[in-house]
């Protein structure tokens, strides 16, 4: 071996240790409010769960299954109830429970569920099919993203609880 190509080696083995930077410490797992919070598609729900005062239950020890409506499904409730939500606690806070099971349940026990009974006390229907999977109407988007204290599965439409 020549010494430039040693030193051509060397210069390399230094540029890549420099620009390749250490590994750093795995950050702490987020919660589910945390989680929603940074996938940004959920500031409507981050809004909602405020507004009931849920924040810190979903911020618990959990765990907890979120079937989380993303900010495109709230836009698809009729004009003006969105609003009448956010001004009524105790109806907004049973829709949103409504959306709650309680368990981490993964998308694959998921698909073997025909029904889960959700923290607001009503089941919820789930049904498999070719189009995939549906929570009553809502169609799951998106599943199994993890967080410290439960699981979420991205919806695309606000479910409500049936009318007792």
């Amino acid at each position: 071996m020549t010494k430039s190509f040693i030193a051509t080696a060397a210069a390399l083995a230094l540029t890549v240790s420099v620009a390749v930077p250490a590994r750093a410490a795995e950050p702490k797992s987020m919660d589910i409010v945390e989680t929603a919070v940074a996938a940004g598609s959920f500031n409507t729900l981050a809004t909602a769960l405020k507004t009931a005062g849920l924040v810190d239950t979903l911020k618990g020890k959990g765990p907890f299954t979120v079937f989380a409506p993303t900010d495109d499904a709230f836009k698809k409730l009729p004009a003006g109830t969105l609003e009448k939500l956010l001004a009524d606690k105790a109806q907004l806070t049973k829709i949103l429970t409504y959306h709650v099971v309680a368990g981490k349940v993964m998308a694959a026990d998921v698909v073997k569920l025909s029904e889960a009974k959700t923290v607001e006390g009503s089941m919820v229907k789930i049904t498999v099919g070719k189009g995939g999977v549906k929570v009553n109407d809502a169609n799951v988007v998106k599943t199994d993203i993890g967080a410290s204290n439960g699981v979420i599965h991205v919806i695309d439409s606000v479910i409500l609880p049936p009318a007792k």
